[in-house]
């Protein structure tokens, strides 16, 4: 008995986007290095120098990769984006009570608080 092709089912076909199948490696940094584009602003308004710019303040204290070097001063790298920003919101407004902090974000927007947010988050967590 021959079964009418409509009626065979084919086999689900790996999904690169699930990372299955042959070149699902390739999917993934595809999405990474996406990813990253966006997160450092390149993808918006806020552009790449600029966020440089903002993250070379912050290594000052929150280290080149968000890695702290004081044990008094947290890491960044790995955050959850929104609670880093959450917390540059409450610094910048006064909520959160930080000297350094509320100095350094006194002139920020919410774009630049967003990019932060972003860039430490992209990171790997320590």
């Amino acid at each position: 008995m021959r079964v009418p092709p409509a009626a065979r089912k084919s086999p689900p076909q790996p999904s690169p986007i699930r990372g299955e199948g042959a070149g699902s490696g390739q999917w993934r940094v595809i999405a990474l290095a996406t990813t990253t584009l966006v997160l450092l602003g390149l993808g918006s308004s806020t552009h790449a120098a600029e966020v440089r710019d903002l993250i070379k303040e912050c290594a000052f204290c929150h280290g080149d990769a968000g890695v702290a070097k004081d044990k008094d001063v947290p890491h960044l790298a790995g955050q959850q984006r929104d609670y880093l920003y959450n917390q540059l919101q409450a610094f910048h407004s006064g909520k959160r009570p930080h000297k350094e902090m509320r100095y350094m974000s006194r002139h920020m927007t919410e774009q630049e608080m967003r990019a932060i947010a972003d860039y430490y988050a992209s990171l790997p967590p320590r």
